[in-house]
């Protein structure tokens, strides 16, 4: 039984994405070596690096003077972000065209759970389809979809076939999918613990599906557990859009570990951003700020925060979430294979007491998030530019 109801979930994953939105606004770029990112003067890292770099064994989070070298013909960008979140937000609007079940992972994949859906846009299949030629004509990029009853097998299928593949996962076919694969498939196993299986002989998601759960448990703890179950097509977790949600989080797993601090900290500073963001979109508030770091060895820390009252301003998250990263890096600094920032306790934006005097700064804070929000729903998030937090250094280019 992989699910406890028959589910219809997709994961929807934009291909190169990065790189797909300077191809569509620049066509000369088009089936040339791309490497988005920071400058390799410096110690900046690649981003996004198009199919075409990737085949020179460029990935993402490599340090751009490393891609150089590999592909010295590659054409250097640096990152757009409001650009990449203006086209992200045309995409999502077309997710929540066919369910208000929509769940962001990032900003270029999300999960939907379209199981309810099927009455109104027919079967799970067509509504995938749909979703990938709208995007097409629409957007004017491609994405892969997995489809599946669950999260772990819909996010597993959408990346077998890229790009532009749309690949279904059901419960009578799941082992046959499954079993041949690696176990660095598996969400959430790097290449550290991926090597620790491999000496245990589980070198397939079969093979470690095979295996005794308590010989996993003994040499992983509840990980080893968790995997097991993955292996066996088994997560229950639902499709939680924001509004709904507990919490909102974003994290983002690297190819290769990052050591950088200031590219750990602008790809916080983009996560907090994004969390800010969907906060007052559905109109909450956060007491908590959480980051999570996970090294290479799958030892996975976090850090929290509990701020004085609920906020959703951009700076007030951005704040805690750097002052975090900054306490741990002068602990406990090593290279990370995932950071991400989660906000917690959440209320509704209109509950609270409110302040006779309230400081006028916040005052401000919020009325510049507003306009740039109300900017950004208008003409786009390339419209206008948020700089890095008052007091903090600049980031890496990138």
């Amino acid at each position: 039984m992989l699910s406890v109801m028959a589910r219809s979930i997709l994961h929807a994953d934009m291909d190169e994405f990065f790189a797909a939105v300077e191809k569509l606004d620049h066509p000369e770029l088009r089936g040339k070596c791309l490497l988005i990112g920071g400058s390799p003067q410096g110690r900046g890292v690649v981003s996004t690096a198009s199919y075409e770099a990737r085949e020179y064994g460029v990935h993402s989070a490599m340090p751009m003077a490393t891609a150089v070298r590999l592909c010295p013909r590659a054409v250097l960008l640096p990152v757009r972000g409001d650009r990449y979140r203006e086209v992200s937000e045309r995409i999502f609007d077309i997710f929540e065209r066919f369910t208000p079940l929509v769940e962001p992972l990032s900003i270029d994949e999300a999960f939907l759970d379209v199981t309810g859906s099927q009455r109104l846009f027919g079967p799970a299949e067509r509504i995938a389809r749909t979703i990938k030629s709208t995007i097409r004509e629409e957007v004017g990029l491609t994405a892969s979809l997995g489809m599946a009853p669950n999260k772990f097998l819909a996010k597993l299928a959408s990346d077998l076939e890229k790009p532009d593949g749309l690949v279904i996962i059901t419960e009578r076919n799941v082992h046959e999918v499954l079993d041949p694969l690696p176990v660095a498939k598996l969400w959430g196993v790097g290449p550290a613990a991926a090597e620790r299986l491999e000496r245990m002989g589980l070198r397939t998601i079969g093979r470690l599906r095979a295996a005794e759960p308590g010989r996993l448990r003994e040499a992983f703890g509840e990980w080893g557990e968790q995997i097991h179950r993955l292996a066996c097509g088994i997560d229950d977790r639902p499709v939680t859009p924001d509004h709904e949600a507990k919490s909102i989080a974003q994290e983002q797993t690297f190819p290769e570990d990052v050591a950088d601090l200031d590219e750990l900290r602008r790809v916080l500073l983009l996560q907090t951003d994004q969390v800010a963001r969907r906060l007052r979109r559905c109109g909450l508030k956060a007491r908590t700020v959480t980051i999570k770091l996970r090294y290479g060895d799958f030892t996975t820390l976090t850090r929290s925060t509990t701020l004085g009252e609920a906020t959703n301003v951009t700076d007030d998250l951005r704040a805690a979430a750097v002052k975090l990263l900054t306490a741990w890096a002068s602990r406990a600094h090593r290279p990370l294979r995932l950071l991400g920032v989660t906000a917690s306790q959440l209320t509704a934006a209109g509950r609270g007491q409110l302040s006779l005097f309230e400081d006028p700064r916040r005052v401000k804070q919020r009325q510049l998030d507003q306009t740039l929000d109300d900017i950004a729903d208008r003409f786009g998030t390339d419209a206008v530019h948020r700089g890095p937090p008052r007091g903090d250094k600049p980031t890496t280019p990138g």
